[in-house]
């Protein structure tokens, strides 16, 4: 059995991401973990503008998304207001 996933739009670069190819565990690590690993995977993905934009708007607060941290999302969010 076959079944086609419809991907949004404006989520079509979710299919894009690298980290769609390489798996969560390195952008939601346990608390006091590095996130190193996952900014360096981010470094390299077209889709990290798109990332980025969709945490902040949606106010994702755990993992790393577009290369930032939850701790740097909050801050843009803090200046941005």
């Amino acid at each position: 059995m076959h079944i086609d996933t419809i991907i949004p739009g404006d989520l079509a670069w979710q299919a894009e991401a690298l980290c769609a190819q390489t798996g969560a565990d390195f952008f939601f690590p346990e608390p006091g973990s590095s996130v190193r690993e996952a900014k360096r995977i981010c470094a390299l993905c077209d889709m990290r503008p798109a990332c980025l934009e969709y945490a902040l708007r949606n106010d994702e607060r755990f993992g790393v998304w577009g290369g930032l941290s939850e701790k740097e999302r909050l801050e843009i969010r803090r200046t941005s207001r």
